[in-house]
């Protein structure tokens, strides 16, 4: 079930955006993330690209807000720089992104077609790590 983006998602649109303008340049940094917390907080990250791969803006996120104390993210969106706009995360971020937050909500979808969907969405019938764990107890 698709839902309809809220004002609460154009706000994370437009950190996401204001980040991606102000703190990308050259190749090392071109895509921004901006999540909104459990609690209603606005977290950003962006990219730490290298030629020998390197973090996502989404994957930086999670590790940001874990430093900030923020364990349960609501909604994600990525946006480029350059005024590219919402990027959708790519295979590997839709994974990570399911496995730490299985009830997420992705902003996904470009110019007025922006939307918000829920990470399961974006991965049908994925493998869902922590379900293939053995208990320890």
């Amino acid at each position: 079930m698709t839902t309809q983006i809220s004002h609460v998602d154009h706000e994370l649109v437009q950190a996401a955006a204001d980040v991606a303008r102000t703190r990308c340049r050259g190749d090392n940094h071109t895509m921004a993330a901006a999540a909104r917390t459990g609690d209603g907080r606005i977290v950003t990250a962006v990219n730490a690209y290298h030629f020998t791969g390197g973090p996502c803006a989404e994957l930086v996120l999670i590790g940001t807000a874990a430093a900030q104390g923020f364990y349960e993210l609501d909604t994600v969106v990525a946006v480029g720089d350059r005024d590219r706009g919402v990027v959708p995360p790519c295979g590997r971020c839709r994974q990570v992104l399911l496995d730490y937050f299985p009830s997420l909500k992705v902003i996904v979808g470009e110019g007025d077609r922006v939307r918000t969907v829920r990470i399961t969405e974006l991965l049908p019938e994925s493998y869902v790590w922590a379900d293939h764990q053995l208990d320890t107890e």
